[in-house]
């Protein structure tokens, strides 16, 4: 019990799992309680035993697999397109600062802006059909990852471009080192990009879709079948986060030396270093 009010101390992995199995649990017990004592209609919170069954018809009147690979592939392209403009044009922004200086005004302001309302307009420009979803989910991501990415490549000690200009480096070559010095953190940022997506794909589903998680569920709601509108947001769920087990995954495969931890005193050391680098890179 002593680990637990110690500050920044790590708990045993027995723990940390009896925590996430008690945390699901009183999630489960509150939502007995609450339907079992009808303290919110029916229809807002339908009972868990309806919703455990609505899950198991999703397979046949709904066919849920179906309709997660359907939003997974709508994802999975608005993810790739993101990628292939936001790594090299953040790449870029970080090296140039008269880049940085052009684009950031621009970009700065859409991380703030609420994605929802631009919906109407990619519906004006797209129509209904799949561009639109796609291109919603593009825009959706794509000034996060830019950010993520100016600012790992801006934490890329200035040491390494200093020691590969030394030893005979051109500008690509500089480039090049930059983008893999800095790539490992930003595949870590995949995971929540692809929450974003997530989040977003429901949105445009329900917007003249056919197929798809975010149909499913304004399918379910159309008919008034909110047990099968819960199944279906559990779904979802599991969904989201099995493909964010598997960049995890990938990401303990491919950087392996990224899931060293290192000890908790020299935590705040090394953050202190990394300003001092930052601010010169800026400076420059």
């Amino acid at each position: 019990m002593a680990c637990l009010v110690e500050i920044r101390k790590d708990v045993s992995p027995r723990t940390r799992f009896a925590l996430a199995v008690l945390s699901w649990g009183l999630v489960v017990v509150a939502w007995f309680a609450l339907t079992h004592w009808e303290v919110l209609p029916p229809f807002s919170l339908p009972r868990p035993v309806g919703v455990l069954k609505a899950i198991g018809r999703l397979w046949g009147e709904y066919n849920l697999l179906g309709n997660v690979f359907m939003s997974w592939w709508r994802i999975g392209q608005a993810f790739l397109w993101c990628a292939a403009i936001a790594i090299p044009l953040g790449l870029l922004m970080a090296s140039f600062r008269w880049l940085y200086d052009l684009v950031n005004p621009v970009a700065a302001p859409m991380r703030a802006m609420p994605i929802t309302a631009f919906l109407p307009a990619f519906m004006a420009l797209f129509g209904m059909e799949e561009t639109m979803k796609v291109a919603f989910l593009w825009f959706g991501m794509f000034f996060y990852l830019l950010a993520v990415v100016v600012e790992e490549v801006n934490r890329v000690d200035n040491s390494l471009l200093e020691t590969a200009y030394t030893l005979g480096a051109k500008r690509r070559h500089a480039l090049w080192l930059l983008f893999r010095a800095s790539f490992p953190a930003i595949f870590g940022s995949f995971r929540i990009l692809y929450d974003i997506g997530w989040t977003y794909v429901i949105l445009a589903e329900m917007v003249n879709a056919r197929k798809g998680v975010g149909y499913m569920v304004e399918a379910a709601r159309k008919v008034l079948d909110f047990e099968m509108v819960y199944a279906g947001i559990i779904a979802i769920g599991f969904a989201a986060f099995l493909f964010r087990w598997l960049l995890t995954f990938l990401e303990r495969r491919l950087f392996p030396w990224r899931q060293v931890a290192r000890p908790a005193a020299e935590q705040p050391a090394a953050v202190g270093a990394s300003v001092p680098v930052k601010s010169e890179t800026h400076g420059k």
